[in-house]
C-alpha cells in the first residue's frame, strides 16, 4: 500500500507540476489572443445575456435555461476551493499567489468560452431526448473517429474523479466543519447530506437547475455580504494588502510569524493550480452543464458561460483571498478552511468562524449536485443512458460514507485524475480552435 501511494504521489506531483500549469496557462493565453481579447471586451454583454437567459427564448432547444446550465455550473466550481483553496494558496505561496489566480482566471474566462461554444456546437440527443455535450462529445464530433479514445479517456477520468472531488471530499469537509464548530457528527452530517442530495439529483437536470438557481445566487451574495463586513472593519490595511499582493507576485516573501516564507515560484505554482482547482478552466467541464441549456447559439452559451470563471475566482476567490491577508492572520501558520475562518472571526468575533462554517457547508452541497450531472454524462458516454439512474443511487450512496472515512488517498486519486481530465480536453481545445475562432467571427459579423 505504501508503494500504491508514493506512485499515486509521484504521478499527481507530475499532473499538476509545471509542465500541466504552463498547458494550461498557455492554452488559455493562445485562445484569448486567437479571440482578440473577446472574452474580456464582452464581460458586460455576458452578463446581459445571463439575466436575458433566465427564461427560455423562442426556437431555442435544452432542457434548462441558460441561467440555471451557467448556476449549475458555478453549483460545482464554487466550492472549498474558494474559502479552504484560497487559504491554502496563500498559506504556502504567501499573498502574491492571489495575483497568480487572478492571471489563471483571466485567460481562464477564454478557454471557458471555448469549451462551453464546442460543446454546445458538438452536443447531440441521447436516448431519452435529452441534450448532450462536453469535451467527450467534442473530440467525437469534431475531431472523428481516430480520435474518439480520447473521448473516452476524458469520460472514464471525469466519471471516476467526480466520486472523490465532487463528493466524498466535499462532504468530508462539510461533516469536518461542522462537528469542529457546532459539534455534529459526521454521521448525521452523512446521513442528511445524503438525504437532501438524494431528493435533488433523482429528479434529473431539471431539477438540479432549478435548485441551483434558487440557491446559488444566494449562496454567493451572502458570502459576498459577510466578507464585505471583514474589509470594512479592515479598511485601513486594504491599500497595504494589494501592495502584498503585486509586491510578492514578482519578488520573494521572507519568513514572518507563523508564515515559513516563499520564493516566487511557489506563488506561481500555488496560485495557478488553486485558481484552476477552484474555477475548473481547462478541465471542460463546464461545457457538460451548458450543453443542456438552452440556446440556439453556441456563441452565447460561451460568452454565458465564461462568467463562471469571473465570478468564481475574480469574486468570490479575491474576496476570500483580501479577507486573509487584510486581519493579518496570513502569518499565524494556520492553512486551510481554518485560516479563512480565523480571518472571518477576527473581524466578527464569536460569529465569524460560524457564519465561515454555513457558507463552507452549503458551497460543499451545491458542488455535490453539479458534478453528480457532471459525473452521470461522464458515464452515459460511455456506457448509455441505462446507467443514468443506477449513477444517482450510487452517488447518493456514497455521500455518507466521504462523511465518515479518512481520505487522504481517496483525495490525492479523485485530485490526479481531476489533473488527468486537462489532457484530453486542451489537446481537443488546441485542435478544434479553428472551429471556435470561425463561429465567433460569424456570430459578431451578423
Amino acid at each position: 500500500m505504501e508503494f500504491i501511494n508514493t506512485l499515486v504521489n509521484q504521478i499527481n506531483g507530475l499532473v499538476w507540476g509545471p509542465p500541466m500549469l504552463v498547458l494550461i496557462l498557455g492554452t488559455g493565453l493562445f485562445l484569448m489572443l486567437r479571440l482578440k481579447f473577446m472574452p474580456l471586451t464582452h464581460i458586460a454583454a455576458g452578463f446581459r445575456l445571463m439575466w436575458q437567459g433566465r427564461v427560455k427564448g423562442d426556437n431555442e432547444s435544452g432542457e434548462i435555461t441558460p441561467f440555471q446550465a451557467l448556476m449549475t455550473t458555478l453549483a460545482a466550481t464554487v466550492g472549498t476551493g474558494n474559502i479552504a483553496g484560497v487559504a491554502t494558496a496563500i498559506f504556502l505561496g504567501g499573498p502574491g499567489a492571489l495575483f497568480w489566480m487572478w492571471c489563471t482566471a483571466l485567460v481562464g474566462m477564454a478557454t471557458k468560452y471555448c469549451e462551453v461554444v464546442l460543446a454546445v456546437h458538438y452536443r447531440e440527443k441521447d436516448a431519452n431526448g435529452e441534450h448532450v455535450g462536453g469535451p467527450m462529445y467534442a473530440i467525437k464530433n469534431g475531431l472523428g473517429k481516430k480520435w474518439a479514445w480520447l473521448g473516452t479517456a476524458f469520460a472514464i477520468f471525469g466519471g471516476l474523479a467526480g466520486f472523490g472531488i465532487g463528493n466524498m471530499v466535499q462532504v468530508n469537509s462539510m461533516a469536518g466543519a461542522l462537528e469542529e464548530t457546532f459539534g455534529v457528527t459526521p454521521l448525521i452530517t452523512g446521513a442528511v447530506s445524503m438525504v437532501l442530495v438524494g431528493m435533488v439529483i433523482l429528479g434529473g437536470i431539471r431539477r438540479i437547475g432549478k435548485v441551483a438557481a434558487s440557491l446559488v445566487p444566494f449562496m454567493c451574495v451572502a458570502y459576498i455580504i459577510a466578507a464585505i463586513v471583514v474589509l470594512v472593519v479592515n479598511a485601513a490595511q486594504i491599500p497595504a494588502a494589494f501592495n502584498l499582493i503585486f509586491t510578492h507576485a514578482f519578488s520573494p516573501i521572507a519568513a514572518t510569524g507563523g508564515f515559513a516564507g516563499a520564493a516566487v515560484i511557489a506563488a506561481i505554482r500555488f496560485g495557478v493550480a488553486r485558481g484552476i482547482f477552484s474555477n475548473e478552466a481547462g478541465l471542460g467541464t463546464a461545457g457538460i452543464a451548458q450543453a443542456a441549456g438552452t440556446t440556439d447559439s453556441p456563441i452565447r452559451s460561451g460568452m454565458i458561460g465564461m462568467l463562471g470563471t469571473f465570478i468564481d475566482t475574480l469574486v468570490i476567490c479575491t474576496m476570500t483571498g483580501l479577507v486573509i491577508i487584510c486581519s493579518g492572520v496570513w502569518t499565524s501558520g494556520t492553512s486551510g478552511a481554518a485560516l479563512s475562518a480565523a480571518a472571518f472571526d477576527s473581524a466578527m468575533p464569536g460569529i465569524g468562524g460560524p457564519i465561515l462554517t454555513i457558507a463552507l457547508v452549503v458551497f460543499a452541497f451545491t458542488t455535490i449536485l453539479g458534478w453528480s450531472y457532471y459525473g452521470e454524462k461522464c458515464w452515459e458516454y460511455m456506457v448509455g443512458t441505462k446507467s443514468n439512474m443506477p449513477f444517482r443511487i450510487v452517488w447518493v450512496l456514497a455521500v455518507p460514507f466521504g462523511a465518515m472515512a479518512h481520505l487522504d488517498f481517496a483525495w490525492l486519486v479523485a485530485d490526479t485524475l481531476n489533473g488527468l481530465m486537462a489532457i484530453p480536453n486542451l489537446l481537443s481545445l488546441l485542435l478544434l480552435s479553428p472551429v471556435v475562432i470561425k463561429l465567433t467571427k460569424d456570430h459578431f459579423a451578423k
